[in-house]
């Protein structure tokens, strides 16, 4: 069935999976550059599109095993680390671990250089953790200076995102790795953006915990986590005794054990999550890393002589931060794009709304898909609006 909605300047129509604007009397296929929730293959699209099917059954714990077996590999742990399958988003995986991994025994610190460092900061404030923050400026890089402070000072566990991704700062993990490993720190990782588009090696980094989300360059629909937990943090788990039903992961590690969850999960999800992990070990990460970097690459090169500075010195693959300096703020022109172009770039909040973009460069994203946003900027600019 094909329906027709009003659309400020035109008109949308949707069918089946697809979403195409009418625009100044021209058609255009949505496509979206955001971060999160990205462009997911017509594959994926279809198996979404199916009923689904009851899930305590054999048939479906096999899948979540095998799901389990190829999340470990994909980020390279260590092969008796375990999968948490978590409904929730990505903020709900942050703060699950917390509350799981930590006590108020522990001493905690957290990279903060932005929207999401703060939100581990947060989280531990909020279950009145002891932490303290290594405070970044936006779009600063962390370097050895910003943890000579805190060598040797009883820290038990560090909180990062391998890639801050309001700013697209990617942070030097082997540093991190480094770091910790002196100190005897726990690592807790969030790559959530980052898997997928930067080179990730859970084992090389040291990390004991790395929390994945389903939206990301994974590039499936929104509504379930992966927390992929070593030895020492199963050791945790089932030792710290956790104030909470739904987010309790030893029910989740319990319940894995068979293939399952203790809870009913995003089924469809993890359907389409299996397929996913196929082609992924089919084509490589390494391959996939590649090929998001090649795409990050064409965007900037094409980009030049246009009113936008690129924000960071040490970008993530997975976006370009874009600050504006010409007549158009950075709101307006997501607004401009969004409403004339059928195209979604991501905008950001707080301090940064007006003066920072960014272009993501995960999903299923190509080259050509790059020249339609570039062409659209250049006709902006050529137009004056820009």
């Amino acid at each position: 069935m094909i329906k027709f909605m009003h659309h400020k300047r035109g008109y949308r129509h949707a069918k089946k999976d697809k979403v195409v604007y009418f625009l100044s009397g021209r058609c255009y296929r949505m496509l979206n550059f955001a971060v999160g929730p990205v462009m997911m293959e017509e594959e994926i699209l279809n198996i979404g599109s199916k009923q689904i099917p009851y899930f305590r059954t054999e048939e479906f714990s096999e899948l979540m095993l095998e799901n389990e077996k190829l999340l470990i590999k994909s980020v390279k742990a260590d092969t008796e680390s375990r999968v948490i399958f978590l409904t929730g988003s990505g903020t709900a995986a942050m703060e699950a671990s917390i509350i799981n991994l930590f006590t108020t025994k522990d001493k905690l610190l957290v990279v903060n250089g932005g929207s999401f460092g703060n939100r581990f900061y947060q989280i531990c404030n909020i279950h009145e953790l002891f932490v303290e923050e290594i405070k970044l400026d936006y779009f600063e890089s962390l370097t050895e200076e910003h943890l000579k402070p805190f060598e040797g000072k009883g820290f038990t566990g560090l909180l990062i995102n391998v890639h801050e991704t309001s700013t697209g700062v990617l942070y030097d993990m082997n540093l991190v790795g480094e770091f910790c490993k002196r100190n005897n720190i726990f690592l807790v990782v969030d790559a959530i953006s980052s898997f997928l588009a930067d080179p990730y090696d859970m084992m090389k980094f040291g990390a004991n915990v790395t929390i994945l989300s389903s939206q990301k360059a994974l590039a499936l629909p929104p509504g379930m986590s992966y927390i992929i937990v070593d030895r020492e943090a199963q050791e945790r788990i089932k030792k710290n005794k956790v104030r909470c039903l739904y987010f309790n992961f030893k029910d989740y590690l319990k319940d894995g054990e068979r293939g399952q969850t203790p809870y009913t999960p995003a089924v469809g999800n993890l359907i389409q999550l299996n397929r996913r992990l196929k082609k992924i070990e089919e084509q490589g990460v390494d391959h996939i890393v590649k090929r998001v970097s090649a795409i990050a690459k064409d965007f900037r090169e094409k980009i030049t002589g246009l009113p936008f500075d690129i924000a960071s010195n040490n970008p993530s693959n997975a976006l370009t931060p874009l600050k504006v300096y010409g007549k158009m703020n950075a709101k307006e022109i997501f607004r401009y794009l969004k409403e004339y172009k059928g195209i979604f770039i991501c905008p950001n909040g707080g301090e940064l709304g007006e003066i920072l973009f960014r272009v993501g460069h995960i999903g299923a994203i190509t080259e050509q898909d790059n020249d339609r946003l570039v062409n659209a900027f250049k006709e902006m600019s050529d137009g004056g609006l820009l």
